[in-house]
């Protein structure tokens, strides 16, 4: 599954195998993304602080995950 749409529709369906796999897919993808913003932002100069606000998480919580990546 590599179609996010795809994935979408799947993850919401009846199938129970389908919609896992799918949110397995999301998931990834989404945390693939949450690393390239966050290089981003401390690329652009912003702080724990300001990306953990926008993600919704603590200031450690944001640096512990990402820290060490950057």
């Amino acid at each position: 599954m590599t179609d996010h749409r795809t994935l979408v529709t799947a993850a919401a369906g009846d199938d129970p195998q389908q919609g896992l796999r799918a949110v397995r897919a999301l998931r990834e993808l989404a945390d693939r993304l949450e690393t390239l913003q966050v290089r981003r932002a401390r690329e652009l100069g912003w702080s724990w602080q300001q990306i953990a606000g926008e993600l919704g998480v603590t200031k450690q919580a944001v640096n512990k995950k990402h820290g060490r990546r950057i």
